[in-house]
């Protein structure tokens, strides 16, 4: 081994015993990979930051726009409503979720079709009385399956396709992965349907209403004069006692006049009515402190004297109608709750609601925290969010989406699906099967088509100009720019040869197949630890110099590394899709390997045959 394959080596041990410990973020490690194999000397300075501009970073971002686009539009809504009409037996449930993730996986971003689709599967098992659990794996599976039905459908048969140009100046075309694809995706939806669904852990309390069972009360306070407030901002009121307590002012009653979720900064009179949450240690201090008064009750003063509460409800205000005798309380109930749940590109990770000012900017409440299957019972103000948390949500009904947009998160509990026109529907879908065609019939590249079809998707304003970058996921095109010219200096300083040649020596005593099977092997355990495109990077020069060094054509190895890449079924961190669904389907780490070994057996068994049959050495 020469020096410069140490030093490659050490750099890609290091870097994947990074991306298993994953404390930092997989781009940051990339990048600072780049940048250490770049100083070392493997990679020249002008060329470090070429792979922003490889094919394969560009197609992945398009389709992430054109992702955007097909959701704007409501094409995926139009399909998902019929949904709803499919029954209550759990089979047929799992078998149309899955079915219909799975061919959307294939034209779209498959972590956004499983997003969309979430909401709707949740709504379906507790309209059956029955644990989201056993929908959300299956429906996450699902993604991964479809992901492989064609060129677009997932970042590693992206990349490699690119790697298939550089061997005879012809990349893999839009619909070359369909017949492997098609043949594991068809029998792995049939199996979840029928067995594999059996296998997912039944947790009967997962993103149940149990869990976000509000403890908090809405309460009236009024602001007597004299008091030290009358005349100071409701912020000045709240911060008095934001160390000793958890306060939320939901509305403010003026005049007969009720504002809900009024400006943190708007100025208190006295006479003024607050409705306040908190519980009832909160509230004594709130008392305490300020010198607010419990508001009297229009039909029974008494009532109000023993500090009578009346309980928050899924539509922020309690649906114990003899306990709305104000026609201020029932006016609350414009506000309305929704369970989200925090991606992993959302800025609250690490940070805390009192740090992000999110009533002041967002003009939303957090009125709970779930965190692996359990409430949090620390102060919400304090809590620092992490990626998979649920949240309960609180805002009017026309401001919670655009919210949970900004804040990068995803609501579960949606009560109804997104209204949509026929017109953007067939101007979206139009636009996708044009640039589907110019790419099938090879008129022209890829990268150019679909690029296309995302400018013109935001000229039509199917994508607005502000939603163009948040659409893209920027992680994963960093890992991307940075992991491919680590692959290209793996392939230089002969790395990927010293790799091959190990394999060669494995297959001097085994067949072909056999060989196949053991790099597919090989690739579907990697990805089940780092992100599927870089194992996709990483195994794709080593797959062509094992094909030369068997003087055999590359397209099986190739075929299989992206088929292996992007079946990581046995780890929540192989695939977003995968960690997505694991709170809100109450998962454990060691659960996915139940449906997720018998699945990657199932996808193996399949593929090996027919990448034979399809793309034979």
């Amino acid at each position: 081994m020469t020096l410069d394959q140490g030093i490659i080596f050490a750099v890609l041990f290091a870097t994947l015993g990074l991306f298993i410990w994953n404390r930092w973020r997989y781009d940051l490690v990339a990048l600072a990979a780049l940048l250490t194999v770049t100083l070392a000397g493997l990679i020249p300075a002008e060329t470090a930051f070429t792979g922003l501009g490889h094919p394969a970073v560009v197609t992945v971002a398009a389709v992430l726009v054109i992702s955007r686009g097909l959701l704007n539009a409501g094409v995926v809504d139009a399909i998902a409503r019929k949904l709803t009409q499919v029954g209550d037996k759990p089979w047929i449930q799992v078998a149309t979720l899955t079915g219909i993730v799975a061919l959307c996986s294939g034209f779209m971003n498959n972590v956004g079709a499983l997003a969309l689709f979430m909401p709707v599967a949740i709504w379906m098992a507790r309209q059956s009385g029955r644990s989201p659990s056993y929908l959300l794996m299956p429906l996450a599976f699902g993604s991964l399956l479809g992901g492989t039905l064609t060129m677009i459908g997932t970042p590693p048969n992206i990349i490699i396709a690119t790697y298939r140009r550089e061997i005879d100046g012809n990349a893999f075309g839009m619909f070359d992965f369909l017949p492997v694809g098609l043949s594991i995706t068809v029998i792995g939806v049939l199996f979840i349907a029928l067995i594999g669904w059996r296998l997912t852990p039944k947790r009967e309390n997962s993103s149940s209403d149990e869990l976000f069972e509000v403890s908090a009360y809405l309460t009236e306070l009024t602001l007597p004069e004299g008091t030290d407030y009358v005349g100071r901002s409701l912020h000045d009121l709240v911060d008095s006692v934001r160390d000793e307590a958890d306060v939320l002012v939901v509305g403010l009653v003026r005049d007969d006049k009720l504002t809900e979720m009024p400006s943190i900064y708007k100025v208190l009179r006295a006479d003024d009515i607050l409705l306040v949450e908190a519980d009832s240690d909160s509230l004594k201090t709130l008392v305490k402190a300020t010198g607010l008064s419990l508001a009297p009750e229009p039909d029974n003063a008494d009532a109000s004297e023993q500090g009578t509460q009346k309980p928050a409800s899924d539509e922020a205000a309690s649906s114990d109608s003899e306990d709305k005798s104000s026609d201020k309380s029932e006016k609350h109930k414009e506000l309305s709750l929704t369970e989200a749940i925090v991606t992993q590109r959302s800025p609250l990770i690490n940070r805390s609601a009192s740090a992000l000012g999110l009533r002041e900017r967002y003009s939303v409440n957090i009125l709970a925290v779930a965190r692996q299957g359990q409430r949090l019972n620390q102060r919400l103000g304090q809590i620092r969010f992490a990626g998979g948390d649920i949240l309960l949500v609180q805002a009017h009904k026309d401001r919670i989406q655009p919210a949970l947009n900004d804040l990068g998160c995803l609501p579960l509990a949606s009560r109804g699906l997104r209204l949509f026109t026929p017109d953007k529907v067939w101007m979206a879908s139009g636009l996708f099967a044009v640039a589907l065609a110019l790419i099938a019939f090879e008129m022209l590249p890829a990268s150019l088509a679909l690029v296309t079809a995302a400018l013109v998707m935001v000229l039509t304003r199917l994508v607005p100009p502000g939603e163009i970058y948040d659409s893209i996921d920027l992680p994963v095109i960093i890992l991307l720019a940075a992991m491919i010219p680590i692959g290209e200096a793996l392939d230089t300083t002969g790395g990927s040869q010293l790799i091959a040649d190990s394999l060669l020596t494995l297959g001097q005593s085994i067949p072909p197949a056999a060989t196949l099977l053991v790099l597919m092997l090989s690739v579907m355990l990697l990805s089940n630890i780092i992100n599927n495109a870089a194992a996709a990077v990483l195994a794709a020069p080593v797959a062509i110099k094992l094909a030369a060094g068997m003087d055999v054509s590359a397209d099986p190895m190739l075929m299989a590394v992206a088929i292996a890449a992007s079946c990581a079924f046995l780890t929540p961190i192989g695939h977003q899709s995968n960690t997505l669904v694991m709170e809100p389907g109450g998962y454990k780490f060691g659960d996915y390997w139940r449906l997720g070994l018998p699945m990657s057996v199932l996808v193996i068994a399949i593929s090996v045959p027919v990448i034979l049959w399809v793309w034979p050495f």
